[in-house]
């Protein structure tokens, strides 16, 4: 998304620094300027001053300074459209967006102020809750037992659900408000008349905000021993597990304080090590962690521990939240996994030995350079040659996926070192399997207009290699040199075969689209960024895509027979025929390779958008002392995601 820099001017002109600072952080006024204790560091006396003339903020401690659309994306996490968004909604202006239609528009702001309901629905029920936990000794009980101060279960906003099947109609009076069911706060049985009835029952209660502090949605744990012991919220409009982290609004300013930020596996973990000394604590919610995860994180600390169960399902954990990690691994970063002893999760581990000796489990926690060393090594006998080669190849994907930088030079020289190889020879190597793999899984090409001549079925000129290291032979024209002049030869006795049709090569987003509607379960496994990037794509295919993760958020994944009759009379259902239609519509192979294939066609998508981003920052440049910042950000982005393009299918 592009916003005109002329709209950004007219944005801070009707904005006051000093009421976006002041909202979080407190100030006093001294002389011209306004004064406070700095949000970005720990410091004791006042040196973070806010210019109501030149409406900027500058630390004289750490150096931090902008104007209101950067203190929102550095201090409240935002990115910078979200920031842009936020301030435009606060001073009652539209943000432009000359890319889409005034239709797509239009459900956009449908869209944000059905969200805004949402959360609002979301907060009543959460002061509900509040409530019911002040009046629940047995609530109360179960959090004085884990140790949970009053002052945690406020900062927090702890509460209980009781038991019943429809406690919320007292605080809904209209029990059958479509929003109750759409903020997953009610079930309707579907097959029971549409029966309604509370999702939470008889649990203590954590509310999920999001980096504004919103509540977005609930994490409940029931105060016995049934199943499940924890239940989240669905995934709604404003909910999405694999994008948010519980604890974060409440833990961002001790992120900062402490230098680095503590992942978990559970609220009751971010509660308790936030009563024992540790307030920089977040969980994932019941998922493992997603680079969107880490995207978040990165934007308050560039210091990351993750902290797992020593037991086989935290190694696996673990794992996966290498693979989560490895793009955003910069020479400026550290990423640490610390491993609990099995018997233990964090809050038993410091009851037990203590806050200090916690404190040095995190300090001694594995860096991430040599857990990929470990996982490359997993079940390969490095005694043996083939074992080192075993290794060699687990460790290829994980190195390609690290941005460049010396970090990533030193794993190699590593990793050569366990193989027995020289460095050169390594990455020799593995270049070579990456041409190989890029070929034989080489995307379709780009289609040609409509209409227009087929070129030469895809061979590259006479002379020039094809990407596999094939070249067309080049045409031999029967006949010989006979008297000084060209004779042809007599004709073959074959007849001239008919020039065979062309297949036209589909497109990239055509080819996104298929797999999608082919296989609509694949949205499960897209992160925030890849729904935007598709979301964001010009129309057509923009709100197909839209549409399509509607329908996925509403209904789950649906079989195409079922997409199609939902697409009939719809303004996308001439795209969506087209692309699921003709030779070219099915989808061969494995699963996992098709999630790949998706995989590889949104990295190539996300390097488009970056790119253009990047050529928007370079216009604000001059007015914006953020956008260099940011620029360089999405720089380091961008190559991992061009490394792992390279690298995978």
């Amino acid at each position: 998304m592009t916003i005109p820099q002329s709209f950004i001017q007219e944005l801070l002109a009707r904005v006051d620094v000093v009421d976006i600072v002041g909202r979080y952080v407190p100030l006093k006024k001294g002389g011209a300027n306004f004064m406070g204790l700095c949000p970005f560091h720990g410091e004791k006396s006042p040196s973070f001053s806010v210019s109501p003339s030149k409406q900027f903020y500058h630390c004289f401690g750490c150096g931090k300074n902008g104007n209101a659309i950067g203190f929102l994306m550095d201090h409240v996490g935002m990115g910078f459209v979200d920031a842009v968004q936020d301030l435009a909604q606060q001073v009652g202006l539209q943000v432009p967006d000359d890319d889409i239609s005034p239709q797509e528009r239009e459900r956009a702001a449908a869209a944000r102020q059905r969200q805004a309901t949402l959360t609002d629905v979301l907060e009543k029920a959460a002061e509900a809750y509040r409530r019911q936990l002040r009046d629940s000794q047995r609530a109360i009980a179960y959090f004085k037992g884990r140790g949970v101060s009053g002052a945690v279960a406020k900062r927090y906003g702890l509460g209980y659900a009781p038991e019943g099947w429809r406690n919320l109609a007292s605080v809904f009076p209209q029990y059958d408000d479509p929003l109750l069911e759409e903020s997953g706060l009610v079930i309707v049985h579907e097959d029971d008349g549409g029966k309604r009835y509370d999702r939470f029952r008889d649990r203590v209660m954590f509310p999920i905000r999001n980096v504004k502090g919103e509540c977005i949605g609930f994490g409940g744990r029931v105060l016995g021993d049934d199943k499940p012991k924890y239940l989240n919220s669905p995934e709604t409009p404003v909910f999405h597990k694999g994008r948010e982290l519980y604890g974060l609004f409440e833990a961002r300013t001790a992120i900062r304080e402490q230098g680095y930020a503590l992942v978990t596996e559970g609220y009751m973990d971010v509660v308790a090590l936030a009563q024992l000394g540790f307030p920089n604590a977040v969980a994932t919610l019941g998922t493992a962690c997603t680079p969107d995860h880490l995207q978040k994180l990165l934007r308050f600390t560039d210091a990351v521990v993750f902290s797992f169960d020593g037991d086989n399902a935290g190694r696996r954990a673990a794992r996966k939240a290498l693979d989560g990690a490895l793009p955003h691994a910069t020479d400026t970063r550290s990423v640490k996994f610390l491993f609990l002893p099995p018997e233990h999760d964090p809050d038993s581990f410091v009851r037990a030995h203590g806050s200090d000796a916690f404190a040095r489990m995190i300090a001694d926690a594995v860096p991430l350079s040599r857990f990929l060393v470990d996982a490359a090594s997993e079940q390969c006998d490095l005694g043996t040659p083939e074992g080192r080669a075993h290794m060699a190849s687990n460790a290829r994907p994980l190195w390609a996926a690290l941005p460049d930088g010396v970090l990533k030079r030193q794993l190699l020289g590593d990793l050569a070192e366990l193989a027995q190889l020289d460095a050169r020879d390594l990455a020799d190597l593995w270049q070579q399997a990456s041409a190989r793999d890029a070929t034989r899984h080489a995307p379709a090409h780009e289609a040609p207009p409509w209409g227009s001549a087929p070129s030469d079925a895809g061979w590259p000129p006479q002379g020039e290699p094809a990407p596999g290291g094939y070249s067309k032979p080049a045409q031999r024209k029967s006949g010989e040199w006979k008297n000084g002049r060209w004779q042809k030869k007599d004709a073959s006795p074959w007849p001239p075969q008919p020039r065979l049709p062309r297949t036209p090569a589909t497109g990239r987003i055509d080819h996104a689209a298929r797999l999608l509607l082919s296989h609509m379960a694949f949205l499960e496994h897209l992160a925030h960024e890849d729904h935007a990037v598709l979301c964001a794509q010009p129309a057509p295919h923009g709100p197909l895509f839209a549409w399509l993760e509607s329908q996925f958020h509403e209904q789950g994944a649906l079989p195409w027979a079922v997409l199609r009759e939902s697409l009939r009379g719809h303004a996308c259902e001439a795209l969506a025929l087209k692309v699921m239609t003709g030779s070219h519509a099915q989808t061969e192979g494995e699963l996992p390779e098709l999630r790949l294939e998706l995989r590889d066609l949104l990295n190539r998508m996300l390097i488009e958008d970056i790119k253009a981003q990047q050529k928007a920052l370079i216009a604000l440049a001059p007015h914006d002392p953020t956008a260099l910042e940011r620029y360089r950000a999405l720089e380091q982005k961008r190559n991992a995601l061009q490394v792992i393009a390279s690298g995978t299918p």
